[in-house]
């Protein structure tokens, strides 16, 4: 493709993202899936300007009502190319060319405001700091009320692109292993911190040449999804129940703990979620998963008489994934499902509604990827409160009963972000039930 029907095509996509009620990465998937014709190095290109013009959505923004300028998506192109990658202004000119597959000519209004933005850089010191920070006005209280002094520099850490985590399917290998396996392939990873079955990537690789993603050798999973996954503590012969399991993430690293002895119930309120775990349990070579979905009655009466009966239930909860910005900066910007106050009355009702199923002695692992503390703390105080037969395990005991490496992070209860951890924004909660 020509860089201008580079352009034209990241314009395209960036519509679509606004027009569209799917997540980002979702639409950014289907737009070149019906465009063949781009190829790899074109696709690559395209994606990475959309989602830096995500990343630097506010501070442009802001730019464009500093000028005056309408916010469209080809003023966002403008404005991407000349605060972000410095583009002279010609060279800007040239890309809107209006040539085939081009952008059209600049507007005369369109070519005032690029000549407003030339020589200006994003970043600007008369910012208020949460638009330097990329943080949703709605956001903005909460998150400093977490992060305190640290809100900048949390923020900041949160716009760098997250690398690519792995974990290692130790029913078919060893992290030491597939380490040295993915060398073979040229594919370069380190161990992760504090997950003692995670490996890192620290650049962009092609995990499908080495066909050990295939093989169900390795599963792509941030490390701070395996550490809740580890802080169940399951083993061989247990009873666990993954109540919101979705498409099954955490229930594969929960069944390679437990070696394929015993049972893991996978559950979720969508059949069609829970389906597409399937492929990924028999290339991992797990066979001891029952899936159940909530949308069927027969299912709904199983759970009822379920009370007692696992050694271990995870609550992985819905939440408003704030914790998830640096891999979908979209979530920022754009609501896509029920409110925070929704959620967090949802989440107290999951976990009622599951708390039953644990049995005197087990564990119930409460855990969100999100990073406000109404979904978080809040939520198991409350719930702590009412349930006087449940006690929260210190995370330092839960730490080291799991087998993590590295010292715990501070407080009673695991809350990780990009700063801290290097991980994504989770938090959890390991209580157990008297008895």
């Amino acid at each position: 493709m020509t860089p201008g029907a580079r352009i034209q095509a990241a314009i395209e996509l960036w519509d679509k993202i606004w027009t569209a009620g799917v997540p980002m990465d979702t639409l950014t998937g289907d737009y070149f899936r019906v465009r063949r014709y781009i190829g790899a190095k074109d696709r690559a290109a395209i994606a990475e300007r959309v989602y830096a013009m995500m990343r630097h959505y506010a501070r442009a923004g802001w730019w464009l009502a500093r000028v005056g300028g309408d916010d469209t998506p080809r003023t966002r192109m403008i404005a991407d190319l000349t605060l972000r990658d410095h583009v002279p202004r010609p060279h800007v000119a040239d890309l809107f060319s209006g040539a085939k597959h081009a952008p059209e000519s600049l507007s005369e209004q369109e070519a005032r405001i690029l000549d407003a933005l030339a020589g200006q850089n994003i970043d600007s010191p008369e910012m208020p700091e949460a638009v330097r920070a990329e943080c949703p006005p709605e956001a903005e209280e909460r998150l400093r009320a977490v992060f305190g002094d640290g809100f900048a520099h949390e923020m900041a850490a949160m716009l760098i692109p997250a690398p690519l985590d792995l974990r290692a399917n130790t029913i078919k290998i060893s992290r030491d292993d597939a380490i040295a396996a993915l060398a073979k392939h040229g594919v370069e990873t380190a161990p992760t911190a504090f997950s003692p079955v995670g490996l890192r990537a620290p650049g962009r690789v092609h995990l499908a040449e080495t066909k050990l993603l295939q093989a169900g050798v390795i599963e792509i999973q941030d490390e701070g999804s395996q550490l809740i996954a580890l802080l169940c503590a399951a083993g061989p012969g247990m009873q666990v129940l993954d109540a919101c399991a979705g498409g099954g993430g955490k229930t594969l690293a929960i069944a390679a703990q437990m070696a394929g002895k015993g049972r893991i119930v996978a559950m979720d309120t969508s059949a069609q979620r829970l389906a597409r775990g399937k492929p990924r349990y028999v290339r991992a070579g797990i066979h001891n998963v029952e899936l159940r979905a909530l949308s069927d009655e027969q299912n709904v009466k199983w759970l009822r008489r379920q009370k007692g009966n696992f050694d271990v239930v995870l609550v992985d909860a819905p939440c408003t994934s704030s914790g998830t910005w640096r891999r979908n900066p979209d979530l920022r910007w754009r609501a896509m499902g029920p409110g925070a106050d929704e959620i967090v009355r949802e989440q107290a009702q999951i976990l009622e509604r599951f708390a039953k199923c644990v049995k005197p002695g087990g564990l119930l692992v409460y855990a969100t990827c999100s990073l406000y503390r109404a979904e978080n703390e809040a939520q198991v105080e409350v719930f702590l409160g009412a349930h006087p037969d449940f006690a929260l395990v210190p995370l330092a005991t839960a730490w080291t009963r799991a087998g993590l490496n590295g010292t715990a992070p501070k407080g009673e209860m695991m809350r990780l972000s990009p700063l801290q951890s290097g991980t994504d924004g989770f938090f959890c909660a390991v209580m157990q039930r008297g008895g």
